[in-house]
């Protein structure tokens, strides 16, 4: 197990180094000027006007000698490789006085209190739900279920997020729209980031439970006299469960794709926000240190969830142990 945790760390390594070059070309091929473009409303920048460059032409100059911007991309490269080498994700070209370790200081808190009550309301919520609807299959209750589960997962979530919004900010004026200050404000980006995890741990658990109601030792173990209530917590739920081990690392990548709709959505200050400001303004060293940290974050959450599902389960111990 030792042996296969060290490879998996190993292999983030070239991973990373990929992302970081197609993102670093993709900068550079963008060909965007974070000098005369400053990042939308809301966040705090450096105070260029958006139109023009109202700076004369040395400041300019100045400004990307200091930044080392205007040496050759490959120099630029090694340079960046070597920051990050040491933690290091150096400074923001477009948020005056804050560097990259600071943002991801202080937005990633937000960020991870985000996912994490998306998460734990899904799971709370979902496994409950999903022995519910196998128990009691073909019933008004499983048809609604699954109905649920179809329509939240086919719609897309900045749909879903903006009729929350309207829904609940607006029309019904119970919860604030915006922000990330108090809890009134987290209960509608917490709700939309979580339906599709909620609806994909419903799916899975519900179908692992009806196949394995189905099998040879559930059916003896009926057959034996069993309370009903033992054989569905011993003999259905226990290994029904083993594939949600599995799915917090896949979750956990949803989740990342869908927190830059949400807290753009819900104007909430986290790392998604920043990265789609850096984005569009070609801020490469917040945009590949963004990527990073979520490319770790996503990898040692697979890892976490193989560890778990080898522990759980002898088979699929064998399997990775024999990769």
């Amino acid at each position: 197990m030792v042996r296969f945790v060290v490879r998996r760390l190993l292999w983030t390594i070239p991973v990373l180094l990929v992302c970081m070059t197609i993102l670093f070309g993709l900068m550079r091929v963008g060909g965007g000027n974070f000098l005369r473009h400053p990042p939308p409303a809301g966040l705090s920048n450096v105070g260029w006007v958006k139109y023009g460059d109202p700076k004369p032409e040395s400041i300019t100059r100045n400004i990307e000698r200091r930044l080392g911007l205007d040496l050759p991309w490959y120099e630029q490269y090694v340079h960046y490789l070597g920051s990050v080498a040491r933690l290091d994700f150096g400074p923001t070209f477009t948020f005056a006085g804050r560097s990259v370790n600071s943002i991801l200081r202080e937005q990633g808190v937000i960020t991870l209190e985000l996912a994490l009550l998306s998460l734990g309301w899904a799971i709370a919520l979902g496994i409950p739900v999903g022995v519910a609807a196998a128990l009691s299959r073909g019933s008004l209750l499983d048809r609604a279920v699954t109905a649920l589960t179809a329509v939240t997962m086919g719609v897309p979530i900045f749909f879903v997020g903006t009729v929350l919004a309207w829904l609940f900010a607006v029309k019904l004026a119970l919860v604030p729209a915006f922000g990330w200050t108090s809890w009134q404000t987290k209960i509608l980006p917490v709700l939309a980031l979580g339906l599709v995890p909620f609806s994909q741990i419903v799916r899975v658990l519900r179908f692992e439970m009806l196949e394995t109601l189905g099998r040879d030792h559930v059916l003896v173990a009926r057959g034996k006299g069993l309370r009903r209530s033992r054989v569905v917590s011993v003999h259905v739920l226990r290994p029904a469960l083993i594939p949600l081990v599995s799915m917090p690392g896949p979750l956990l990548g949803q989740l990342v794709a869908g927190l830059f709709v949400v807290e753009w959505i819900f104007s909430i200050p986290g790392l998604g926000r920043y990265f789609v400001a850096a984005a569009e303004v070609g801020d490469y060293p917040l945009t590949l240190g963004l990527t990073i940290v979520l490319t770790v974050t996503i990898v040692i959450a697979n890892l976490l969830s193989d560890i778990a599902l080898a522990t759980l389960d002898p088979r699929a111990r064998d399997a990775l142990l024999g990769e």
